[in-house]
């Protein structure tokens, strides 16, 4: 043993150094579902960015330092407080705003989101199954992105209002009848966040023919 560990000591240190970047610094997050369509896709990789709000202890939800607080619009990775799986989610509000949805429209503070630019498209809901989708920029509180709904799908359409207390925060898929997100599952707290999701580092088409999406590769998540 002392010799293997004399003999590797260079690539045991590149581990060591790679096993606490990921956990500390950096992590890559595989998009298993489509509770984020069309933002993100079924097959996406997306790189996470551990540090840009809590540089935490390796290993454990215990914040060090706090760096910065999550925004509106942040797409970030986040422990289920109900079941403890790891999920990602766009945040929509945070401590001390008044959430509400009335009819899928989305209210922050008492004020209404804004809809444009729609668009009909035919959206996969697995195992061949497909169904009708509406797709739509939402904009509200100073963050712009593409949601989509689906009217076939009996989904949660109305919440709250409810006030978000200190550390607490409110997730939403931009998938929104085809997620679960705190309407079901309920605030997130800040020791339960991960990181923010900010690029697509690899994707291939899981749900179909498996082929890579080199157009998704290195794109902005918005």
């Amino acid at each position: 043993m002392k010799d293997f560990l004399k003999n590797n000591r260079g690539f045991i240190a590149f581990l060591i150094c790679f096993g606490f970047f990921r956990l500390a610094i950096a992590d890559w997050n595989p998009i298993p579902s489509g509770s984020m369509r069309p933002t993100l896709l079924e097959g996406d990789v997306v790189l996470v960015n551990r540090v840009a709000y809590d540089f935490k202890l390796p290993l454990s939800d215990t914040a060090l330092v706090q760096i910065a607080d999550p925004q509106r619009g942040d797409v970030i990775t986040f422990i289920s407080p109900k079941d403890g799986v790891r999920l990602i989610k766009r945040l929509v509000a945070v401590p001390g705003d008044v959430v509400e949805m009335r009819n899928e429209a989305l209210y922050i503070n008492g004020q209404a989101a804004e809809y444009g630019g729609p668009s009909m498209v035919t959206e996969p809901l697995g195992k061949g199954v497909t169904t009708s989708a509406l797709q739509v920029q939402e904009r509200i509180a100073g963050s712009e992105r593409t949601v989509q709904f689906l009217p076939e799908i009996a989904a949660m359409r109305n919440f709250g209002p409810t006030v978000i207390p200190p550390d607490q925060y409110f997730f939403l898929g931009d998938n929104r009848d085809n997620s679960g997100d705190s309407r079901y599952i309920g605030l997130v707290p800040r020791h339960l966040l991960i990181g923010r999701a900010h690029h697509v580092v690899l994707s291939a088409n899981i749900i179909g023919d498996w082929l890579p999406r080199l157009d998704r590769t290195g794109q902005r998540i918005q």
